[in-house]
């Protein structure tokens, strides 16, 4: 068994378990059907497409729309996230955008849907759900219960009417408690010593839109629900409130409050009569026969938690140091990081030596403006990649310290992941996830591998790009402007999956700024540049969406924006992709790799939104929010775009950088001189 990953003895029990996350789902109501591919089912995609980032940019993770005009085609929809993931917005958003996905694959062309996730709740409707009233004083149609009867608890015994009555008192407080909350949202326990009742954890949550006597009157109707047949475990949900209780705690957070029984709770029942010895040997070997299978599951969990977290932390001590600004000494990496950086290592600089194999040639990936990167491997397998910094390049103490903070805050799926850093002496490292299929202008600008990508996995790099940035514009706990976004710099995991990386130029914004400009020198890429920064040094957000859509048009020409080719009358891709856009011959743009054309709307959709994130006024772009709701709605009308900008003005004859960054097709990750944050 020791040679087993924890993760093989978990799914070998977990086969025969039923599963952790149940998701509910109440189809319809007298509203009907709609029809396919009508307008109401276009009206529908647009929310789909747009709720989860409003919901996950909310303070209260609520968000409620209405697309579409009355009486026929009009769709109201809301969405609501568990009030304990504040700290996982991406999270959120993506349990909305699945539970509308939900909705619609089980509840095919049904005008009404309510969906209920652990994490998420999403219902959309042709009546006007979006009235509080509706929903808690008429409505019951939206109700779902789901109840865990095995789930009994030590303490319970066969003393079932007390643990309902006790279930009901401790729901009953925490809804109170919940309806009093200005988020109208709580989670609570009860402790075992007091009561009957083993101890529970509970939750409850309304609409933040409804009122403290509405939320307490939707309350009352879902504990309606409850009888002295209630087992400890499951949850009741309604539309506009819900609530859960279980005997094992399922929440994030340390805000819980504390319930007290009510002087009509059960008290403890009294000892248990003696038993004899042959009563006692057989609760005995019942008790084990239960509780082994659920020990052992529970070993192999926390096992399999721990080998994960392991992976991540393998090769260097976490960050903990504890040397106060007077120590610093400044050849050493002693600062004290945030405490949420857990996952973040510092390597000792022989850990480094050891997984580059002393820095061989033979390990070397590409060289970049700012020094050499290496494939590195540790003991335990992980594969990384290391970027040296060479002691010319100009990036000091400071800025190495500061890259290091900026990049280690920001965790997604479509970034980069920073694993650690090592700082002594004249050496200055960081340690990157290694991600074997190089960059993105390896196989686009090649012709012999640009085929592999299929329009399907171009389409998913173009969409995963789109949500990186925006989480840096809009969803990250910093505001982040990338300013270097290239194909050199868009990294592909072993599924092709992009992951943004290279922050040596991104600037940080306070949540209510979004824009900057630059005393210094301008820095970044010529053919990626903003009209608006290169000439005047002005950046914001609509920068890096002017970046996008360059990187856009390239995926699907799979040619260079500025260099060599041939672009018909204009010397760049911009302009002769707008000539062929409006002349109706955009196929001529398209990869012929991608030819015959079986997705011809999808592509030439993606390059109207191209050539919209590319226009040279910048108030003309779409943000990123806009941008990733025209990529989710194929319905959603897109704007006719203008000329864009570098009309009539060549960029270059080649992907040149004004700090000195030598494009490869590595896997590269260029520190590039930073301005002042």
């Amino acid at each position: 068994m020791a040679g087993v990953p924890p993760l093989i003895i978990l799914l070998s029990f977990l086969l025969v378990l039923p599963s952790a996350t149940a998701i509910g789902k109440v189809c319809g109501n007298a509203a009907g059907n709609y029809t396919a591919n009508g307008t109401y089912e276009s009206n529908l995609a647009f929310l789909a497409a747009t709720l989860p980032t409003n919901t996950s940019s909310s303070p209260q993770l609520f968000a409620n729309a209405t697309a579409g005009q009355a009486p026929g085609d009009v769709v109201y929809a809301l969405a609501l996230c568990r009030g304990d993931m504040t700290s996982n917005l991406t999270g959120c958003s993506a349990c909305v955008a699945g539970a509308f996905q939900y909705a619609q694959r089980m509840c095919p062309n049904a005008k009404a849907a309510s969906v209920y996730d652990d994490d998420c709740l999403v219902g959309y409707s042709s009546d006007n759900i979006l009235v509080p009233a509706y929903n808690v004083t008429r409505d019951m149609s939206t109700l779902f219960e789901f109840w865990n009867g095995a789930a009994t608890g030590a303490g319970a015994g066969s003393n079932a009417t007390l643990v309902a009555a006790g279930v009901k008192d401790l729901l009953t407080q925490t809804a109170q408690l919940a309806a009093d909350s200005s988020r109208r949202f709580v989670t609570a326990y009860m402790d075992a010593s007091s009561t009957a009742v083993p101890t529970l954890y509970s939750l409850a949550q309304c609409t933040p839109d409804l009122s403290a006597g509405d939320c307490m009157a939707c309350f009352r109707q879902i504990l309606g629900t409850l009888n002295a047949t209630t087992p400890v475990a499951g949850r009741v949900l309604l539309l506009r409130c819900n609530f859960r209780v279980e005997n094992i705690r399922f929440f994030d957070g340390t805000q819980m409050r504390q319930i007290t029984p009510s002087s009509g709770a059960p008290a403890p029942p009294p000892p248990a009569p003696a038993t004899n010895k042959g009563s006692g040997v057989k609760a005995w070997v019942i008790a084990v026969s239960v509780a082994l299978p659920v020990a052992v599951v529970a070993i192999c969990f926390i096992l399999y938690c721990r080998w994960q977290r392991r992976r991540y932390r393998k090769g260097g001590s976490r960050l903990r140091q504890k040397h106060t600004r007077n120590n610093l000494k400044g050849d050493e990496l002693d600062w004290e990081m945030e405490a949420e950086l857990s996952e973040f290592s510092v390597f000792d600089f022989h850990q480094i030596l050891e997984a580059t194999n002393n820095f061989s040639e033979e390990n070397k990936l590409g060289e970049g403006g700012f020094g050499p990167v290496y494939k590195g491997q540790f003991p335990d397998g992980i594969e990384i990649a290391v970027k040296r910094l060479a002691s010319h390049s100009g990036q000091g103490f400071v800025e190495f310290k500061n890259e290091v903070q900026l990049i280690a805050k920001l965790q997604h799926t479509n970034l980069v992941r920073l694993f650690g850093c090592c700082s002594q002496g004249e050496e200055k490292i960081l340690v990157y996830e290694y991600l074997p299929n190089k960059s993105l202008d390896f196989f686009i600008f090649d012709e012999n591998r640009k085929s592999l990508l299929d329009w399907n996995k171009r389409l998913a790099i173009i969409e995963g790009i789109a949500e990186g940035l925006l989480y840096l514009h809009k969803h990250s706990r910093l505001r982040v402007i990338h300013r270097d976004l290239k194909p050199s710099n868009i990294l592909l995991d072993s599924e092709m999956n992009p992951k943004i990386s290279d922050f040596g130029l991104a600037k940080i914004f306070s949540s209510n700024n979004n824009e900057g400009s630059t005393t210094r020198r301008v820095v970044g890429t010529y053919g990626y540049m903003a009209p608006e920064y290169a000439s005047e040094g002005l950046f914001s957000i609509k920068s890096d969406v002017f970046s996008f859509g360059v990187l856009i048009l390239e995926i699907l020409s799979g040619k260079r924006n500025s260099g060599s080719h041939n672009c018909g009358d204009f010397i760049n891709i911009l302009g002769y992709a707008w000539q062929l856009y409006e002349e109706g011959r955009w196929r001529e743009l398209i990869d012929s790799s991608l030819v015959p054309m079986h997705h011809s709307t999808e592509i030439m959709r993606c390059m109207n939104i191209g050539l919209l994130c590319v226009q040279e006024n910048a108030a003309d772009r779409p943000t990123m929010l806009d941008v990733v709701a025209m990529l989710s709605s194929k319905a959603k009308i897109l704007a006719k775009p203008n000329h864009p900008a570098y009309f009539n003005v060549r960029v270059g004859n080649e992907e040149e950088s004004t700090t000195g960054t030598v494009s490869r097709s590595i896997n590269e990750m260029t520190i590039s001189v930073t301005t002042a944050r």
